[in-house]
C-alpha cells in the first residue's frame, strides 16, 4: 500500500458522473411493469433497485418473488444502450475535479465493463479514466450495498481503505462505502431523489451531502489540499 498523504477518489459513474441512473431505473420501472403485471413508479423503483449491478437487482427482485432471468437483464441492457447512443452528459462541473492531481482518481460502479466502457467514451472522459482504473460489478461476487468493490478499487490502487474517499449518489453505494470504512460523500444533484432520500442518507451517519460539483471541489481543497 502507498504510504503517502495523498488521497484516493473513488467515482460511482451512474447518478454521479453522469445523470443516468434515472435512465436505467425507467427502463427497469416499465419492464417490469410490463412483463410482470406490476404497478411500480419511481420512488417504488428507487426503494427497492437503486445503486445496485443488475446481479445484485436481479437477485433482490427473485427474493421478492419476481422472477427476472438474464434474459431480462439483456433485454434491459439493450434499451440502455440505446439510451445511451442518443447521448449522456458529464454532471455539471465534475472535469474540474478529475483535474485534480492532488488526487488519485478511478471509477467503481455498479455497472459491467463493456457497458461502462461505452459510457465512459459517450462522456470523453476516457483521457482521465482508462479502463486500469475503472472497477465494474462483473469483477466481484457481491455488488454494492456490499463493500466488495469499493475494496477491490483501493487494493489494485494501492490504497489503504481509511484513504479512500468515495463519491456516490445511491444508498446502497453509501452503505458500501461505510462497509469498506472509507469515507463516503453524498452527491445528490440528481432530479432523481427529493427529501426522502436525503433524510435517509443522515440516517446512515453521513455528514458530507452536496447538490453541486464545485460544493464538493470546495471541500476537498478545505479539507485534503
Amino acid at each position: 500500500m502507498k504510504n503517502i498523504s495523498k488521497k484516493l477518489l473513488i467515482w460511482d459513474f451512474d447518478g454521479v458522473i453522469a445523470d443516468t441512473e434515472k435512465l436505467w431505473l425507467q427502463t427497469r420501472m416499465e419492464l417490469l411493469n410490463q412483463k410482470f403485471g406490476l404497478q411500480w413508479d419511481m420512488p417504488t423503483t428507487i426503494k427497492f433497485l437503486a445503486g445496485m449491478s443488475d446481479k445484485t437487482k436481479q437477485q433482490v427482485l427473485n427474493q421478492m418473488g419476481i422472477a427476472v432471468d438474464d434474459d431480462f437483464n439483456r433485454e434491459a441492457t439493450q434499451i440502455d444502450m440505446q439510451k445511451i447512443f442518443k447521448g449522456i452528459m458529464l454532471t455539471p462541473g465534475i472535469e474540474d475535479i478529475f483535474k485534480m492531481t492532488e488526487f488519485e482518481q478511478c471509477i467503481a460502479t455498479g455497472g459491467v465493463a463493456e457497458k461502462t466502457e461505452v459510457k465512459i467514451n459517450a462522456v470523453g472522459i476516457a483521457k482521465y479514466f482508462p479502463m486500469s482504473r475503472v472497477f465494474t460489478a462483473d469483477l466481484v461476487e457481491h455488488g454494492k450495498p456490499e463493500p466488495d468493490l469499493f475494496l477491490l478499487a483501493a487494493q489494485t490502487m494501492g490504497y489503504l481503505p481509511q484513504d479512500c474517499i468515495v463519491i456516490e449518489d445511491s444508498l446502497a453505494g453509501l452503505t458500501a462505502a461505510l462497509r469498506a470504512k472509507m469515507l463516503p460523500i453524498a452527491f445528490i444533484g440528481s432530479d432523481l431523489y427529493g427529501s426522502t432520500h436525503v433524510e435517509n442518507i443522515k440516517k446512515l451517519g453521513i455528514s458530507h451531502i452536496f447538490t453541486t460539483m464545485p460544493d464538493i471541489k470546495k471541500f476537498l481543497q478545505q479539507e485534503y489540499t
